[in-house]
């Protein structure tokens, strides 16, 4: 009987426990359903839920006749599962069915076995295997049906002309988003977003029956075309011309820009050497590729970040010469110059104590004030500079955008380098009314000269014309805007005339074109290297024409040129051949006099006196050839002798030899 009694107890006990567990047991369950429930349905939603995100198709990018420059293309990309290659046989046969996976992969993707096996043989979750593939390589894939690949269709950016205008459109990253150009300044327009895919499955990946709704879709908004101010014809012909000079003159970069002069647009923006975005990180060219392979890193790294620059916007160069236009315009605005304004050059000019010299230190003697320019004499801008002011110099280099940016549609301007006004004094004043101690963009110069062609209007510049909403089709023009007035009509109209001056009978000849008047200027400055100078230089030439009409400018500028380095000789040639080809392309009418047009022989000019850089602009401009014999590489001389001798009547190409002291 005490047993008995005793299994009762126990038995008693155990359904006292059982009752207990099974009371703490609901209370538990009641808290997690009641109290905990909503956080763990959130859970378990979140464990159980497939977020997809849908790429957006990247907006294309069109040149202002609507030929693609940048496009997006279908492509795909594998990933590799790992953890699903053989998740449910032994190790062994894992590791033969990764050994078997990683050489089907390695055959049908054209990669090295090993590397393939080395990066799936990992327990990752997801692995890139392959990005941008075309369909072809993505079917070989396709066809091996293997256990833990996965082929997703994705795009890709595609630019179908290579290297025609690079720098402009910029590039994009592996993400597609723009790193550069116009790809980065209009990234939130071209980027569009992103759409996604939200589905309901097991750990198996298995869409589940029970799904409390079905498969949700978020369509993706693709990004917006863009349609660019840029015309390939006229960009081929900017792109061929900079090459010659490249070749010509092995000089370190060329850059060009054409501009529309009423408008602002960018017709044309290049430079050398360029890359390829489709292939952003190795040069384009095979001597450049060589190179680049024997450089250090640090040294690629920074030759890809110039190769990727645009210095047209983002770098200053001093301008020389060609600089002189803005100083001519001040003082005729001003009023302390004017077209019959003489002086007299004896090859110097005091400033505050300081003899500075013209580059003709024998002097120019009397010229008038578009001789002056012409000649590029130095005395007379240093004192047109000093009339007008330091005040007044600085408020007129505000109204041309010297002191500020253009506001062009493009990432990193920069903007010019100025000597202060407080501290420059006379002496400053005087340099910068020839061109030096004072530093510009490219745009800058190119918008500030082109308002004189304007009737004093400087427009904004401007790289893209047009938006486009793929949605609705609505297209966003951005118009020609007008930023102000810079100088009258009068004083763009005396300008006009003293630049056709110059490619006529000036230094600028080299710039001429057939059958159109043409007006320009060259320049040729020695480069700023640590607080002096040094021997290289940059040598540039700016033309514009017709200039009955003005309708397009043109900037060439040559970066330490070997050899022969001065801008007419320069710059000057590919001027001319974008001006000409260009203005025949666009329908502008020749505005040359029928004599002009037809004449087959020429009198040869008096260049006995000039510099071997003007005389050669002369010569040019009347489409004459030189030889000057330059055996010592100096060509900074004045022309002393000349032969055939001046007046004397020859078929146009002829060579005219040009003799310094000593020869």
């Amino acid at each position: 009987m005490p047993s008995t009694i005793r299994s009762k107890k126990n038995l008693i006990i155990v359904l006292i426990l059982v009752f207990f567990l099974l009371l703490v047991a609901a209370l538990r369950m009641g808290y997690v359903q009641l109290v905990k429930g909503e956080e763990y349905k959130d859970r378990a939603m979140s464990q159980q839920t497939t977020d997809i995100t849908v790429e957006a198709e990247r907006g294309t990018i069109y040149d202002c006749n609507g030929e693609k420059l940048a496009q997006s293309v279908k492509c795909y990309d594998i990933y590799v599962y790992p953890a699903e290659i053989g998740k449910y046989d032994t190790k062994a046969e894992r590791k033969k069915l990764i050994n078997i996976t990683a050489k089907k992969l390695a055959k049908a993707l054209n990669m090295d076995e090993e590397t393939v096996k080395n990066k799936i043989n990992k327990d990752s979750g997801q692995i890139m295997l392959a990005k941008g593939l075309i369909r072809e390589d993505a079917d070989k894939v396709r066809a091996e049906a293997l256990t833990g690949v996965s082929i997703t269709p994705s795009t890709k950016r595609e630019y179908p002309n290579g290297t025609l205008a690079a720098n402009v459109m910029g590039m994009v990253n592996d993400e597609n988003t723009g790193q550069s150009g116009l790809e980065l300044e209009y990234n939130n327009y071209l980027s569009g977003i992103a759409g996604r895919i939200v589905n309901y499955t097991d750990t198996n990946g298995e869409e589940l029956s029970y799904s409390p709704e079905n498969e949700r879709y978020f369509e993706a908004e693709n990004g917006c075309d863009i349609y660019t101010t840029i015309d390939l014809v006229v960009q081929s012909y900017t792109e061929s011309a900079i090459q010659r000079v490249q070749q010509k003159t092995k000089a370190d970069r060329v850059f060009a820009v054409v501009m529309e002069v009423e408008t602002g647009n960018i017709l044309a923006m290049a430079q050398t050497p360029t890359f390829d975005p489709n292939n952003p990180y190795q040069p384009a060219s095979d001597s450049e590729k060589a190179k680049f392979n024997n450089m250090s890193q640090q040294e690629q790294s920074n030759y890809l970040s110039k190769m990727w620059r645009n210095p047209i916007i983002c770098d200053v160069y001093e301008p020389g010469s060609v600089f002189k236009l803005l100083t001519t315009s001040i003082a005729l605005e001003e009023g302390v110059a004017n077209l019959k304004s003489n002086y007299y050059c004896n090859g110097y000019r005091v400033v505050s104590g300081q003899t500075i010299h013209c580059w003709n230190e024998g002097g120019h003697g009397a010229e008038n004030l578009t001789q002056a320019v012409g000649n590029s004499c130095n005395p007379v801008m240093m004192g047109l500079a000093l009339d007008t002011g330091i005040s007044k110099y600085y408020d007129h280099l505000d109204t041309f955008g010297i002191t500020g940016t253009t506001g062009i549609d493009f990432p990193a301007e920069g903007t010019a380098i100025l000597q202060d006004e407080e501290s420059a004094g006379p002496v400053g004043l005087a340099t910068m009314g020839f061109g030096q101690g004072v530093a510009v963009t490219p745009i800058q110069l190119v918008t500030a000269i082109s308002s004189l062609g304007n009737e004093g209007k400087l427009m904004k510049p401007h790289l893209v014309k047009g938006i486009k909403d793929k949605k609705t089709g609505e297209i966003t023009e951005i118009k020609p805007e007008v930023i102000r007035k810079t100088v009258s009509k009068e004083t763009a109209d005396d300008i006009c005339s003293i630049m056709e001056y110059v490619v006529a009978e000036g230094g600028g000849g080299t710039a001429a074109v057939k059958g159109y008047r043409v007006g320009g200027k060259t320049g040729t400055a020695n480069k700023a290297v640590n607080g002096g100078y040094s021997d290289y230089t940059y040598s540039s030439c700016l033309g514009m024409a017709p200039m009955s009409d003005p309708k397009i400018t043109v900037l060439v500028i040559a970066d330490s040129p070997k050899g022969v380095h001065f801008g007419s000789v320069t710059a000057g040639p590919a001027v001319s051949e974008i001006l000409g080809k260009s203005l025949k392309y666009l329908t502008i009418e020749p505005d040359a006099t029928e004599e002009q047009k037809e004449s087959e022989k020429v009198e040869i000019p008096n260049v006995v006196g000039q510099s071997a850089e003007d005389a050669i602009g002369i010569l040019a401009g009347n489409d004459l050839g030189y030889d000057m014999n330059s055996k010592d590489g100096n060509d900074d001389f004045v022309v002393i002798k000349q032969y055939p001798s001046a007046g004397s009547t020859v078929k146009k190409g002829t060579k005219v030899f040009l003799y310094r002291e000593g020869n």
